[in-house]
């Protein structure tokens, strides 16, 4: 199959190809084909199906270089399975409807799952994410809370995690208290890094318009016209998440992540998020959206220690 990249832009071309090749080598693994290219005219041998399906991605990855000028290995994985899922359900592989702009990142969700939830948390008023680690629960939320903020749909973001040990001590951690939880913090950071351009994410943090917070410190308060994440909400006790989902008033929207598998609380201690569902899970205005092993958008070897 051979076939040519339009317009000719050799800039992206060369980020396409990544540093020796990289992302195309990925994607011969991954589909077990051959690529080789001249410039912007490309031929891949292998299995009919799986070159047409090379073919498509690499379009729409050299489509979506237009406007962002990097891409990563995490990005190739998703754009994979974002292709496989398509020849699956027997859709083309275009852009996905649920897509997610923010100032610095264009998202699109996969057809499974990650379209599911973006849907649900767009329609719904709280929504459940359940599933493990790398399926995109806090990702995408925090990308949709960025979104509506910019496009002023809500004026304030909260993003909120509990500040429970996975097997050691806050009291032997260095600093005073808020230096101790901002490891746990630190990927609901990370996230409004990369989406909003560092300045931009601290500025709003320095107004609070942004707050990422300790579970604990939301006690006493009502947040009217916010989008409000619970990130990790396994660790969250039942007396904690009944305060929690008693915190937004009108305008509102929020999402509650976590993994059932990766409870830290002690022993005997009932995890909030296992109870809420319980409770919440029949509730007209609350959605339910589980993740699998199949979801994972990291390396392909997290997918496989999942399933193991």
């Amino acid at each position: 199959m051979k076939f040519q990249l339009k317009p000719e832009d050799h800039e992206r071309v060369s980020n396409l190809c990544g540093p020796t090749n990289s992302i195309l080598k990925q994607i011969e693994k991954e589909l077990k084909i051959k690529i080789i290219n001249r410039g912007t005219k490309f031929k891949i041998d292998g299995d009919s199906s799986n070159a047409k399906l090379a073919k498509d991605i690499i379009l729409k990855i050299y489509e979506d270089l237009e406007n962002n000028k990097t891409i990563e290995p995490s990005d190739i994985h998703l754009y994979l399975m974002n292709g496989m899922n398509n020849v699956k359900n027997g859709k083309r592989n275009n852009v996905s409807e649920m897509s997610i702009s923010t100032p610095n990142v264009h998202i699109s969700p996969n057809n499974g799952n990650q379209e599911t939830y973006v849907s649900t948390i767009r329609n719904k008023v709280l929504t459940f994410g359940i599933g493990p680690a790398g399926t995109g629960k806090t990702y995408l939320a925090v990308a949709l809370a960025v979104q509506q903020l910019v496009s002023g749909e809500v004026e304030k973001i909260l993003l909120v995690r509990p500040a429970v040990e996975a097997g050691e001590k806050l009291g032997f951690l260095p600093g005073d208290l808020n230096q101790k939880v901002d490891p746990y913090l630190r990927p609901l950071y990370d996230a409004l890094y990369e989406m909003l351009g560092f300045k931009e994410a601290s500025q709003l943090i320095e107004r609070n318009i942004i707050e990422v917070v300790p579970l604990a410190f939301m006690r006493g308060r009502t947040l009217n016209n916010s989008f409000i994440i619970l990130d990790e909400s396994q660790n969250a006790t039942v007396e904690q998440m009944k305060m929690f989902l008693t915190r937004f008033g009108f305008g509102s929207k929020v999402v509650v992540t976590g993994d059932i598998t990766q409870i830290d609380l002690p022993k005997n201690t009932l995890s909030g998020l296992v109870h809420s569902l319980d409770v919440l899970k029949s509730i007209e205005d609350v959605g339910l959206v589980e993740f699998d092993s199949k979801d994972v958008v990291r390396h392909g070897l997290v997918q496989k220690t999942l399933k193991n």
